[in-house]
């Protein structure tokens, strides 16, 4: 077993670097404002591209699956939320008042995309489905996270107003909207440049972390948050992961679902995206700057982690699924 395969993945190494970077060389100024600017910038090309990317037909295909979808969506969207809040207790008196808004904020985004897909294709799951889910998820997400923000944040003395998210659902969702307008003449052109999106959603990250962590380090990020308070928040993540994937697998078989499409709910309904999620902290916290940083480390904390799990899940699921074949082989023999 060589270190080949625990290294981090490269773009795992460029958020470390890049956390690195702003804690030792933190933007500052008229610099930060300037960096503020094209980071809103990039999260709207970010969003005008999703849109760009999105096909309708996938929307449509999509509705044949609708109990599945739901099932997925109600993971998303109402059990990671109500954990979320029934770890309140444990997160006020392990975390920072900051670090507990990101994992309840990490509790509100919609599943990931391209993860979702892969996990779902390595274990033998129903990958069609899984691409139709995880991709409206990113799509209702775009609606329903900043709301979730004003319901429940915002009643915990940590959210925005209802009209600074009525604001946030427009500025994120105009330019999906017109990128999903626009794809009938740049569908194609996207389409052929999948890996120019890829890089658009690490870059867009990078800068946000980047200007997200230098104006926590200036405000103290490091000095005031313990050790013992960044285990706990691993400690909680590993927690919701721990409750929310077997949950799924046991509503999953409760239904009487197919062993293929268990597996999507299972890595579609666990998953949380980091590509929406840091880009919408950027914009739903705008007034919260000084804590960002914070904000957004439970997440990075909490993508980490659900990669290794499912990694882990995913081959577990394809060597049960290799069994019953060997089983027939040896009969046939």
């Amino acid at each position: 077993m060589g270190w080949g395969r625990w290294r981090p993945d490269n773009f795992t190494l460029s958020l470390l670097a890049t956390v690195a970077l702003a804690s030792l060389w933190p933007c500052r100024g008229e610099a930060a404002r300037a960096f503020d600017l094209i980071t809103d910038a990039a999260i709207a090309l970010l969003f005008f591209l999703h849109g760009a990317k999105l096909p309708r037909a996938a929307i449509m295909q999509g509705m044949k699956h609708w109990r599945l979808h739901l099932c997925v969506f109600a993971s998303t969207f109402v059990l990671f939320p109500l954990l979320g809040l029934a770890l309140r207790p444990l997160g006020h008196a392990l975390l920072t008042p900051e670090l507990y808004l990101g994992v309840l904020f990490v509790c509100m985004l919609p599943s990931t995309v391209q993860s979702s897909i892969a996990f779902t294709s390595i274990a033998g799951g129903n990958v069609a489905a899984a691409v139709v889910s995880a991709s409206m998820s990113n799509l209702l997400g775009i609606v329903l996270t900043p709301l979730l923000v004003g319901l429940l944040l915002a009643s915990h003395g940590g959210g925005p107003s209802w009209h600074g998210v009525l604001y946030i659902v427009l500025q994120l969702l105009l330019p999906f909207v017109l990128g999903h307008v626009a794809r009938r003449w740049i569908g194609g052109l996207v389409d052929r440049h999948k890996p120019l999106l890829g890089l658009t959603d690490q870059g867009t990250i990078l800068l946000v972390v980047y200007s997200a962590f230098s104006a926590a380090v200036v405000g103290g990020l490091w000095r005031d948050t313990p050790l013992s308070a960044l285990l706990a928040t691993l400690a909680i993540c590993a927690l919701l992961l721990a409750l929310v994937m077997p949950t799924l697998t046991w509503v999953a078989r409760r239904l009487g679902f197919r062993r293929e499409d268990e597996i999507a709910i299972v890595f579609c309904g666990s998953k949380k995206s980091m590509a929406s999620g840091i880009p919408m902290a950027r914009v739903l916290f705008a007034g919260h700057l000084g804590g960002l940083g914070a904000l957004v480390l439970p997440l990075m904390i909490f993508h980490q982690l659900q990669l290794l799990v499912c990694a882990v899940v995913a081959r577990r699921y394809a060597a049960q699924g290799l069994q019953p074949a060997l089983e027939d082989s040896r009969e046939a023999d």
